[in-house]
């Protein structure tokens, strides 16, 4: 039989194992927070809004970034703005504005 301590470790390999691969296939996110935000640090400018995977590789990511909203698509062969949502939005609200 094995001893309590080594069949303690081979289940949390086991454990680790399963978490690292369904965080390759982009089924599961992991957020550790090991220090406590500053009350005096700055507001961020940037902030990931929603990411959506598409394959183990591939993502769409919701960014606003200084007031804007952006559709960024990311790949292993780097990351491409598809769409800025704010000028559309805006031109929809001014389209909008005009009709009235």
């Amino acid at each position: 039989m094995l001893s309590p301590a080594l069949a303690v470790f081979f289940v949390l390999s086991l454990l680790f194992g399963l978490l690292w691969l369904a965080r390759r296939k982009g089924l599961a996110a992991l957020s550790l927070r090991l220090v406590a935000p500053s009350a005096g640090r700055a507001t961020k400018q940037m902030r990931v809004v929603e990411r959506v995977p598409l394959t183990g590789q591939h993502s769409l990511h919701l960014v606003a970034c200084a007031g804007r909203l952006l559709v960024v698509a990311v790949s292993p062969g780097g990351c491409s703005t598809l769409a800025d949502l704010t000028e559309s939005s805006s031109d929809a609200h001014s389209a909008a504005g005009g009709a009235h």
